[in-house]
């Protein structure tokens, strides 16, 4: 008997935009058609047994802390293995962090289609990636500023270099904003910005988590005399000497461990104001109302490369006389789990186009105003549960780190806790509706455009509707509104968008609750085999 006998072949050299269905339709359905050549090309490349290996060996070589060079002399550098930056030179090079600034019809679908797609492989990169990307975002409070920083991130070009930025082709911008007594609470902040007199000022304090703190500079937050403000901290201050920030170190995290993250302390450090002195919530609250779209687009990356590979699996591998995919239980869990993963695409990418259309159109500004939080939330509370059922499909393999969903496992909770941890989500909707009711009109007429067309969908609307006409409780209610309003969206989209069998099942499962609390309970009369058929990977 050959050593390999009921073995999967290696799930590679496949193309992971061409391929994957519900991704291909949310693109053009969002307003990203004429963009389908450069994302069938990148997902080409993302599909790679290459790109496969480099992603493999950047989890397995984690970054190293050098704080101090053999003299005794400071470096405060992070040292990468050279796939990690392969990675990053690959997401950087493709656009990820530059079209949606770049004047593209569609930007902000392009950036989160390249994201999903290389989310799907090597996800730690996409940390600096995104901040690089939310970053215009703020720094247009300061427009000389933006001038100067605005053009190197919108090169497209990768520099390792540790050196001053205007020696670099291209930068990546990181942030810096929770202290360990404050947390997701900015405003307990206690780093001191203290004028120069020429315009900058000078930053002591202690940060609990610096993400990449290899960027070019820092997005950051400092108590001025004015009150808390956003600043610019480069690495390097103008005359080409290292910033005085110091990285204590770096953080054991459970996933995404290709991916320095670090304690930080400013000892003095040269920092450049963004915004008005006293607005510095509201400054950098634009970057990361960007970020957390990549938290909702993420997830769902995640779900649809987990469920690709169990998919995968379970299409080659045999037991008690059949192959795993055509067992009726294992076929009713991959149908579960492909449309949780298809409604997390469908909604993921409405949340996108919204960004596009923001600029031109209050409605759609409002709209993303609470539906990226609604996004955020809900998707990272299903993605955990998803890959851990995927990882189960594989049976002992899956928990086994020559598999790929291993990492995916790992990653999965890390999107729930950045940009806001589910109460602070919750918290940031429930603030929506009371001080913005327009943006909760603008939710409830996306979910209305599917008025009519399935009557789950009306009933789900009216409990809503029921649930938000008392608001004298509504915090203890958050997370029951929020999942009430993202399960609404979705089947909204879905019923709009995607075969009936889809649409069907999710409604009947989701919300009519005609289903188990574990994935792999539908409904009797779910077609698993249709819904199946659609999510496995169109392969040749």
């Amino acid at each position: 008997m050959a050593d390999d006998a009921n073995q999967p072949p290696p799930f590679e050299n496949l193309n992971l935009f061409a391929t994957d269905r519900a991704l291909t339709e949310a693109v053009a359905q969002n307003g990203g058609a004429p963009h389908a050549g450069r994302l069938d090309a990148f997902g080409r490349r993302m599909g790679s047994a290459e790109i496969g290996a480099l992603a493999a060996a950047a989890h397995r070589h984690v970054p190293e802390l050098k704080a101090f060079d053999r003299h005794g002399r400071r470096l405060d550098e992070v040292e990468y293995h050279p796939a990690y930056h392969a990675m990053m030179r690959e997401g950087i090079e493709a656009g990820i962090s530059a079209v949606a600034w770049s004047g593209v019809e569609g930007g902000h679908i392009v950036h989160a289609a390249l994201e999903f797609l290389l989310a799907e492989v090597e996800p730690s990169v996409c940390c600096p990636i995104t901040m690089t990307y939310a970053a215009p975002a703020a720094l247009k409070h300061q427009p000389e500023i933006s001038r100067t920083w605005l053009p190197q991130i919108l090169a497209q070009k990768y520099d390792a270099a540790s050196c001053p930025a205007s020696e670099k082709q291209g930068v990546t911008i990181g942030m810096a904003m929770t202290e360990k007594q404050g947390g997701s609470d900015v405003r307990a902040n206690t780093t001191r910005a203290e004028a120069a007199g020429d315009g900058s000022y000078r930053l002591t304090g202690h940060k609990w988590f610096c993400s990449a703190p290899m960027s070019d500079a820092f997005l950051t937050l400092a108590q001025a005399p004015g009150g808390l403000t956003c600043f610019l901290a480069p690495r390097w201050t103008p005359d080409g000497k290292r910033n005085a920030i110091h990285l204590m170190r770096l953080k054991d995290k459970v996933g995404d461990r290709a991916n320095a993250s670090s304690e930080i302390e400013y000892h003095g450090a040269y920092a450049v104001r963004v915004g008005d002195e006293g607005r510095g919530v509201a400054t950098i609250l634009d970057m990361v109302h960007h970020t957390r779209l990549d938290c909702a687009v993420a997830p769902a990356a995640y779900m649809r490369s987990a469920l690709t590979q169990a998919l995968w699996h379970t299409s080659h591998r045999s037991a008690f006389g059949k192959v795993l995919i055509e067992q009726p239980l294992m076929r009713q869990v991959l149908a579960d789990l492909a449309i949780e993963s298809e409604a997390a695409t469908a909604l993921a990418f409405r949340v996108a186009r919204s960004f596009d259309e923001a600029g031109r159109s209050e409605d759609a500004a409002l709209f993303s105003r609470i539906a990226t939080p609604v996004a955020k939330y809900w998707l990272n509370k299903r993605v955990v549960g998803h890959v851990a059922e995927c990882m189960e499909c594989h049976g002992g393999s899956g928990y086994v780190e020559d598999w790929p969903i291993a990492r995916l496992y790992r990653q999965a909770p890390l999107n729930g806790i950045w940009e806001g941890s589910g109460n602070v989500i919750c918290l940031d909707v429930l603030r929506a509706i009371r001080r913005e009711p327009a943006s909760l009109e603008a939710f409830l007429d996306e979910v209305g455009l599917a008025g009519g067309a399935d009557r789950r969908v009306d009933e789900a609307r009216r409990c809503l509707e029921t649930e938000l006409s008392d608001l004298d409780d509504i915090e203890t209610r958050g997370r029951r509104v929020v999942e009430a309003m993202a399960l609404l969206l979705q089947a909204s989209l879905l019923v709009r968008h995607s075969p009936a069998a889809v649409a069907d099942a999710f409604c009947a499962s989701r919300l009519v609750g005609d289903s188990g609390r574990a994935f792999g309970t539908l409904p009797p009369g779910a077609d698993g085999r249709a819904i199946v058929a659609r999510a496995r990977p169109l392969v040749a």
